[in-house]
């Protein structure tokens, strides 16, 4: 019961969530609009799935909020793909070279590299992606006997790569990609700096909790006691 309660939370949150992003972006056209609704809900709910294990690593009591991880991640790799489909209909009509950054030249009658960070950007987007829905399918309690505390523990470590790349893809086009000296400057997105400062927080999160458990550990070797070894 409990599951099923945080599936719908985190479901009606995250629909919540796309359709303030669409408001806040009314006059973008609609495919960006909506590519980038998904792709912003997908980004919070990741970054919300990595800073739950830091917040109760720094706050023991905070412990009955780590199950949610299952549920943020799970809809993350949902809105993360959905994202995807309508980047690569709308945008690039399943077209996996304008995908890759290259345009059709009409005069040499070929492909030609014409966006150099998009290409890898994607790319990058989509190396995060796979891993993520392969996280997403095994966040349930089956695959976690299936496969044993310590494996189902070192399949979901995946996470911090997929953190990382995810960090990579919306970074570039967040501060990045839209900025072209012979292109007259985009709206503005309205959740640059939001996404930027959750980003910085969650790291810094991450990085006092790993220095916190360091602490924790260094502390409790100290206090072991020391048996002197008898090699007469």
């Amino acid at each position: 019961m409990k599951t099923l309660v945080r599936h719908l939370a985190v479901l009606v949150a995250a629909a919540v969530a796309v359709l303030l992003f669409g408001w806040l972006r009314g006059e973008w056209d609609p495919m960006h609009r909506w590519n980038r609704a998904f792709g912003d809900t997908a980004f919070i709910l990741i970054a919300l799935t990595m800073a739950l294990g830091p917040i109760v690593a720094l706050l023991p009591r905070a412990s009955p909020v780590l199950p949610w991880r299952r549920e943020l991640g799970i809809y993350s790799g949902v809105a993360a793909t959905v994202h995807t489909a309508i980047v690569f209909i709308g945008w690039f009509g399943l077209d996996l070279w304008r995908l890759s950054g290259f345009a059709f030249h009409p005069t040499l009658q070929r492909y030609v590299l014409a966006e150099h960070g998009l290409g890898l950007a994607n790319w990058i987007g989509l190396f995060a992606l796979v891993p993520a829905i392969g996280l997403a399918l095994i966040s349930n309690d089956r695959a976690f006997a299936l496969f044993g505390p310590r494996t189902w523990k070192w399949l979901q470590s995946a996470a911090s790569a997929v953190w990382i790349l995810v960090v990579l893809h919306a970074g570039y086009f967040l501060l990045m990609h839209f900025l072209h000296y012979h292109r007259p400057d985009p709206p503005a997105n309205p959740v640059t700096w939001f996404v930027v400062g959750l980003t910085l927080s969650v790291q810094v999160l991450r990085w006092c909790a790993t220095y916190v458990v360091w602490q924790r550990a260094h502390r409790s070797r100290d206090k072991t006691p020391r048996v002197a070894l008898d090699v007469t």
